[in-house]
């Protein structure tokens, strides 16, 4: 079992099995929300412990195509942890213990400010690894 929480601890989950991956994405959303990498869990991995309640939805505007989710309370960016989906991302940060997987890509490299160096070996993707 794996934990999470916020940073205010009002909002805990567990994941049943580790994520399915970690990637990082340089959107400007992302990176603005300070939830730049992500790992990607399966809904049904996903078990919520208290605060489910307390996660607010930003939804998005033209270009943009995915909702985020952050605590209302302590403003932590929680990537897509609500979604619909069978598998979406939520912030790496927010897993409280270690994971034994390694940063499998980098997408929007396109959008990486020039200051952002990347620094492992990761496969490197202009847009979406799905539109690439």
């Amino acid at each position: 079992m794996i934990s999470g929480s916020y940073c205010c601890e009002a909002v805990k989950f567990e994941l049943t099995v580790e994520p399915v991956m970690i990637g990082t994405c340089h959107c400007s959303r992302f990176r603005k929300g300070g939830a730049s990498n992500l790992v990607f869990v399966k809904k049904d991995t996903l078990r919520w412990v208290q605060g489910r309640d307390r996660i607010k939805v930003y939804e998005p505007v033209t270009p943009f195509k995915y909702a985020r989710c952050f605590c209302e309370i302590c403003s932590t960016p929680l990537g897509e942890i609500l979604s619909d989906e069978d598998s979406f991302p939520i912030s790496a940060n927010l897993l409280d213990g270690g994971l034994k997987l390694q940063n499998k890509c980098h997408e929007l490299v396109a959008e990486k400010p020039d200051w952002h160096d990347i620094c492992d070996d990761a496969e490197q993707f202009d847009r979406h690894p799905v539109s690439s």
